[in-house]
């Protein structure tokens, strides 16, 4: 894993927390954790659980954490329940 490839995975991490705070705290860290597992490759995945988490913010760390600790916390978003109902095989990593 690269340094370039850790900024990529954490902004992206960051990112995607950020566009679920509106559904508050607690939720937007389980709707993010539910969309990395869904939609990121593994690759991706254990770039983000091997590297140094220090770039995350709050809700995107706590959802590497739950990831990591907990592992996928089900589907939180009508994206991630399409995804898995239709049997698409998706990640953002094309």
């Amino acid at each position: 894993m690269s340094k370039s490839q850790l900024e990529t995975v954490t902004r992206f991490a960051n990112q995607i927390a950020k566009n679920f705070m509106a559904l508050g705290h607690d939720k937007a860290v389980l709707a993010t954790a539910d969309h990395i597992e869904s939609f990121w490759d593994p690759r991706m995945k254990a770039c983000i659980f091997d590297g140094d988490r220090s770039g995350l913010d709050d809700v995107a760390a706590k959802a590497i954490a739950h990831l990591y600790e907990k592992g996928h916390p089900g589907s939180q978003t009508r994206a991630t329940e399409f995804s898995n109902t239709h049997g698409l095989v998706s990640s953002d990593a094309g």
